[in-house]
């Protein structure tokens, strides 16, 4: 495959609003040994790349400062030591950065397989999101089936995401989302009871629909959901937060802590070692890409939108108006 020297991409001039994301010309990464270069022709966009903008989160020493975690495309040249994978070969990865460009560079250990009733928009919608939730929910806080499951911000990427893989790994579901319409859209993708915050308290829900309390609570929101998610945990129950939206920094009563037994935890996903993250794409291709394939679940796309218009993505992320994914079309010269 014939290589340009330069690409697209975008850049963050500087911390602040979707105003700073800029369009500019980089070289094309070369992959190093290990690595794949993959011609992306679809990103996705995270909230990560949002709290990446405004100048809190980051990329780990060594990283691109490209934003973007996960794409889809096809593989345009092979590092030294890489075997199993092929120039044009047709696959999703997950990213440390880099992923608003026309190529970047990642480990093949990263790579999946596009599945084939799959769009590549919807593959690269997968390896992100798919990878958080399956790592937190499953991994960290072991959701069992016959379980009880709570996701904060359902009509959210991630929440799309939790919803069905939870239901269809035989959890029961709640939600919390903020409209009827959201509301609705969650309970359509699996989830038994959706609750509009702006009109019920989920802690009261949590505890009727649980019959007791959730035995796993997966939060997105923090400020005082943490307190909250304390008052609606069953005994034994795990709660694993992913971010902080609404505030880190809360003061907390531990006692129901100890009184219910309850562990509260926590990760991200992108600083963690190449080594732990090829271990978590496994575990999707033997677990997850099945089910995608076989069509009982699928990322739920709210628009997508060109590279170019990095700064919209954001704008719309932003707003919360959006149900499921917001992804990027890249068109590599």
């Amino acid at each position: 495959m014939s290589l340009p020297d330069t690409m697209t991409c975008i850049e963050i001039t500087e911390p602040g609003g979707p105003d700073v994301l800029a369009t500019t010309t980089r070289p094309v990464p070369t992959p190093g040994p290990g690595d794949v270069l993959i011609r992306i022709q679809a990103a996705g966009v995270n909230r990560p790349d949002c709290i990446q903008r405004l100048g809190h989160y980051a990329p780990p020493e060594g990283v691109t400062d490209i934003p973007g975690l996960e794409v889809a495309g096809e593989i345009a040249a092979l590092g030294a030591d890489v075997t199993g994978l092929s120039v044009g070969e047709r696959v999703c990865a997950l990213v440390a950065g880099g992923g608003y460009a026309e190529y970047v560079a990642a480990p093949a250990v990263h790579v999946l397989p596009v599945p084939a009733n799959l769009s590549i928009i919807e593959a690269a919608a997968l390896p992100e999101t798919f990878m958080t939730v399956w790592t937190n929910v499953f991994e960290r806080a072991a959701l069992n089936a016959g379980e009880t499951f709570l996701v904060h911000g359902g009509s959210s990427g991630i929440g799309t995401t939790a919803i069905q893989l939870a239901a269809t790994l035989g959890a029961r579901v709640m939600t919390t989302a903020g409209s009827a319409e959201k509301c609705q859209a969650c309970l359509d993708l699996g989830a038994e009871r959706a609750v509009n915050y702006r009109e019920e308290d989920f802690v009261d829900v949590a505890k009727d629909f649980g019959k007791g309390g959730i035995d796993v609570i997966l939060d997105m929101v923090g400020g005082d959901y943490i307190q909250r998610n304390i008052k609606a945990a069953a005994p034994d129950g795990r709660i694993v937060n992913i971010a902080f939206l609404q505030g880190a920094k809360v003061e907390v009563n531990f006692m129901p802590l100890m009184l219910k037994r309850l562990t509260l935890t926590g990760s991200t996903l992108r600083s963690q070692s190449i080594a732990r993250k090829a271990d978590i794409v496994r575990q999707l291709k033997t677990t997850v890409w099945p089910l995608l394939e076989a069509g009982r679940i699928k990322p739920v796309i709210f628009e997508t939108l060109p590279l170019r218009d990095a700064a919209a993505a954001h704008t719309l992320m932003e707003s919360s108006r959006h149900i499921g994914k917001i992804m990027l079309h890249v068109d590599a010269g």
